[in-house]
């Protein structure tokens, strides 16, 4: 399509988003999804013409407003669980997939690793939790460890350790990315050959049914921690028309905003490990449950409720213009920058 086309098909929304205050959260909402898509267009195929450049800055504009106005907003802290995270989900699929992907591939190098190496697990675990641990199983306890310290004084310690963590490897994201990904990868081997070792002294079951009761929780939300540092890397290095100081401006709000969407998870996490993983004789369909709605959550709040946050806000804002839908697929392959 000629820009001019372009142009006079979209100009009249594009002033009326300037003009026209949203009438709702969920309206300005949509007006930045639907001009980020615009934005995607003009970068594609016209990618330094004016159209794109003030496309850019508008968008800029309602980036701000959207977030600068929503603290006056009502029910604020519901809104940014149950909008502004999952759609910074949405936007960053690339990044959780990275996340994701190098987690398993590290937490498979830490398995072989065990397997092939019998010293490995005390190299990564440390002499004194491998003997200590190697004594729990001979006594029939192997999760004993989880009872050494009282309920309140593990919770708190789990939770600060853990919080830690999770900004530790958000804030790796300005290291260009590589502290994040050697955060991701000491985790991921750590937790390979922490379960292979439980594996070679066929306590696996025991360890699974105790451990992820409160890891289901714990180690997505490290990974997830990893997808932040990640978003923050990619404002640096990829900054697409923008500056590189309003991309790395961009990338951190939506990354603070997903390290913040962590903390609730990282204390529920946390209490689970200091008060029910110490339980080790509950029931194991209890400890199932307890796994299971974990799981679930993770793979609903992360996985699928921002696909759904996103149509619906793409829903708001109207239909696609002509241009997505007179141009080829291919063409439109390419995504925003914010």
């Amino acid at each position: 399509m000629r820009e001019a086309n372009f142009l006079r098909q979209n100009q009249a929304r594009w002033q009326a988003y300037e003009d026209t205050p949203a009438a709702s959260p969920d309206e300005l909402a949509a007006r930045f999804v639907s001009l980020t898509d615009d934005l995607a267009y003009a970068q594609t195929f016209y990618p330094s013409s004016p159209t794109t450049a003030y496309l850019n800055q508008l968008a800029g504009r309602l980036h701000q407003s959207l977030y600068q106005n929503k603290p006056e907003q009502q029910h604020r802290l519901g809104y940014f669980w149950a909008v502004e995270v999952p759609l910074v989900v949405a936007r960053h699929q690339q990044a959780l997939a990275w996340a994701v992907g190098l987690f398993l591939l590290f937490t498979a190098v830490g398995m072989l690793s065990a397997a092939y190496d019998l010293n490995f697990v005390r190299l990564v675990l440390g002499d004194g939790y491998v003997n200590m641990t190697l004594e729990n199983i001979r006594h029939g306890d192997p999760m004993a460890v989880y009872k050494l310290d009282g309920r309140a004084e593990s919770f708190l310690r789990i939770a600060q350790n853990n919080l830690g963590v999770a900004l530790k490897t958000f804030a790796a994201g300005m290291t260009l990315g590589l502290g994040t990904l050697y955060i991701l990868f000491s985790n991921g081997v750590m937790l390979g050959a922490f379960q292979y070792f439980f594996y070679q002294h066929h306590v696996l079951k025991a360890s699974l049914l105790s451990i992820w009761i409160h890891g289901t929780l714990e180690i997505p939300s490290i990974v997830l921690a990893g997808m932040a540092g990640f978003i923050l890397a990619g404002g640096l290095l990829f900054p697409g028309t923008y500056s590189r100081k309003e991309a790395l401006a961009l990338a951190a709000r939506d990354a603070l905003k997903l390290a913040l969407g962590l903390v609730p998870i990282i204390v529920a996490a946390a209490f689970l490990e200091g008060f029910v993983t110490r339980l080790t004789d509950m029931p194991v369909a209890l400890s199932l449950l307890i796994i299971g709605g974990s799981a679930a959550f993770i793979i609903w709040y992360f996985g699928l409720y921002p696909h759904r946050v996103q149509r619906r806000v793409r829903a708001a804002a109207g239909p696609a213009p002509a241009a997505y839908q007179a141009a080829p697929a291919t063409e439109l392959a390419s995504s925003s920058t914010l």
